[in-house]
């Protein structure tokens, strides 16, 4: 990939704003510094760092374009044949769209919407472990979507599904594309109206509340959960 410039989405030109004689089999992406930017393919001899550890190397700007690299790569992937009528498909030059000639059906890249949220109570912050985590790594609540759910619905219902509390009021902090695979993390602080804790057990290994000061192992420094972390933190730092 293009190394300098602006990721598309942060002041870059489009996929759609150029005609540029693409290499053969090229993802192509956008346009990155005026350059044309495309996934190249790791052939058998070639080692690549895992992306994660890309994330903590590089630029805002830059997750935007490996993110966009990550989820353009699996899209195409998966989506070689028709989920309608069966037959092959094909990728438009000028948008990001797979299409199938036979019955007209597009289909466009997976988008995930998930919350991810910090449950607080005054200065302490809820953190929970899942089974999946690194030892002695807590972090925020998070979950998909459901089909028909507002948002902040969700975030009520993850928090209490999750860790059995009850909460008030929900404000929306940022969002971050989490590209594994195809995930796009809303982030949202919510308050809790009381402490008691009842976890499910099953996504939820253990939960407890800790203070600004006192703090478990976090996640990394660029995803969203450690963001409303610190975030929190210096909020409540001044007062």
């Amino acid at each position: 990939m293009n190394a300098q410039g602006v990721a598309p989405g942060s002041g870059g030109q489009g996929v759609l704003e150029r005609d540029v004689a693409w290499p053969p089999q090229a993802l192509r992406l956008g346009f990155w510094n005026d350059e044309p930017v495309a996934l190249s393919i790791e052939t058998g001899d070639e080692t690549w760092p895992a992306a994660r550890d890309w994330l903590a190397q590089i630029s805002p700007a830059e997750s935007e374009l490996l993110a966009t690299a990550l989820q353009v790569s699996h899209w195409e992937r998966d989506h070689r044949f028709c989920g309608r009528c069966g037959h092959p498909t094909q990728r438009l030059a000028h948008e990001f769209a797979m299409a199938c000639e036979q019955c007209g059906l597009r289909a466009y890249p997976r988008i995930s919407p998930c919350i991810i949220t910090l449950v607080t109570f005054g200065r302490d912050m809820l953190l929970a472990r899942s089974p999946r985590f690194p030892p002695r790594r807590y972090s925020t609540l998070a979950g998909f979507i459901e089909p028909g759910e507002a948002v902040e619905g969700a975030v009520r219902r993850e928090v209490m599904e999750e860790v059995g509390v009850e909460v008030g009021r929900v404000s929306f902090f940022k969002s971050q594309s989490w590209p594994f695979p195809h995930s796009l993390m809303m982030g949202f602080f919510a308050e809790a109206t009381s402490r008691r804790i009842r976890i499910d057990g099953h996504e939820i290994a253990d939960a407890a509340w800790f203070t600004p000061e006192r703090l478990p192992e976090l996640p990394p420094s660029y995803s969203i959960s450690r963001q409303l972390i610190e975030t929190h933190r210096r909020a409540v730092a001044t007062r």
